[in-house]
């Protein structure tokens, strides 16, 4: 006979205290010193780890950028050649010197606006992918801002100088470059050292962590007189990605490690656990004719990047008793491990070992010593 027995389990979850995001204007002794007018760090399980003035409208420069690349992968093809224009040309700041009516592709441009920041490569984006109008470009980015939930965003022009009504705040960048970053040839661009251009132009990347800080993962840099020096980016160890933005540093070291801070705690508050184990058995099940219970173990270990203090839930399905012959390997049951409602992993519970079936002698010897037994426990 076979019966499910149901084990559920609370695990003690092995992780330290639990990670609580303070009020947005208030910096607590649980977060980290991270020396900038607004910062928001996210995990990549969507957990926010803190927060200071998130909500807070602000100028944030060339992150802007992150939604002109986004707009015009949507809208564009990366192999269209474009005819830079003599407005684009004329784009001040931030520049890779585009010259009126030399040709580059749209891939060309893009790459020089992210790694090198370059407002005439966004200039020339906007009018190519925007039909000749800016306007109609920018009125884009703001419909798909709001497609996006970035609901303190407002744009006034694809490059991020300041201008009237351009700001946006530590929680919304913080989104968008996770949305960024999920797009191939965007991520692709945020994780370069340089850009090469045709006529020998080489620049190096306005983003210093890239190439001296092995965790990031990219991000974009942005720096205007009212925006301060900001960056909005990810980071990755150990199977964890952390998001996060830090908005208003004085300067350009400033900035490395406000960002770098805030981003080293983020990874700092996971840890990787095997959540279920083969080297442990998640129960046995009875076998008969006085044969040893069978084990049951799961085929392999599975591990997971779990914010410390995560408590975790262990669901067990396994019958009581099984029928012999049992083969190692075979599948007996179940196991589901929960966080909260997030099924986090699950696995079959196979036989840790094979059990013969006893042969007729067998079943009749053991028959006889059952029923003498039995027959003794009567008469005493």
């Amino acid at each position: 006979m076979r019966r499910a027995l149901l084990a559920v389990v609370a695990l003690a979850a092995a992780l330290a205290a639990p990670v609580q995001a303070s009020g947005d204007a208030t910096r607590t002794a649980t977060q980290p010193r991270v020396d900038a007018a607004a910062y928001y760090l996210v995990g990549g399980d969507g957990a926010v780890l803190a927060t200071y003035h998130a909500r807070e409208r602000r100028p944030i420069a060339s992150i802007t950028k992150l939604m002109t690349a986004v707009v015009t992968v949507e809208r564009a093809d990366l192999s269209e050649v474009v005819s830079v224009t003599p407005r684009a040309a004329a784009v001040g700041g931030s520049t890779v010197f585009l010259r009126a009516g030399e040709q580059l592709s749209v891939a060309q441009l893009l790459r020089a606006m992210l790694v090198r920041s370059a407002n005439d490569a966004a200039e020339m984006l906007a009018i190519h992918v925007g039909k000749g109008s800016v306007s109609r470009f920018v009125a884009e980015m703001n419909e798909m801002a709001a497609e996006l939930g970035l609901s303190d965003t407002h744009f006034a022009n694809p490059h991020g100088l300041d201008a009237p009504g351009h700001l946006s705040t530590a929680r919304d960048t913080t989104i968008l470059v996770r949305y960024a970053l999920g797009v191939p040839v965007i991520r692709d661009a945020l994780a370069r050292t340089s850009v090469s251009l045709p006529g020998g132009r080489e620049f190096p990347s306005t983003d210093d962590l890239v190439s001296t800080w092995k965790p990031l993962v990219g991000g974009k840099t942005g720096h205007t007189d009212d925006a301060g020096w900001s960056q909005a980016a990810a980071a990755a160890a150990r199977g964890v990605t952390v998001y996060g933005s830090v908005l208003g540093t004085d300067g350009r070291l400033e900035r490395n490690r406000a960002l770098r801070t805030l981003l080293s705690y983020g990874l700092e508050r996971y840890r990787r656990v095997a959540v279920i184990d083969a080297h442990r058995a998640y129960g046995q099940a009875e076998t008969g004719y006085g044969r040893p219970p069978v084990e049951l173990v799961a085929p392999r270990t599975v591990a997971r990047a779990l914010r410390r203090g995560t408590p975790l839930v262990e669901r067990v399905v396994r019958p009581d008793s099984v029928s012999l012959p049992v083969h190692a390997g075979a599948r007996l049951g179940r196991v589901e491990v929960y966080a909260g409602n997030e099924l986090v992993a699950s696995s079959s519970l196979v036989a840790a070992s094979s059990i013969a079936e006893p042969g007729l002698w067998g079943k009749v010897t053991w028959y006889a010593s059952t029923t003498a037994s039995n027959l003794w426990g009567l008469v005493t």
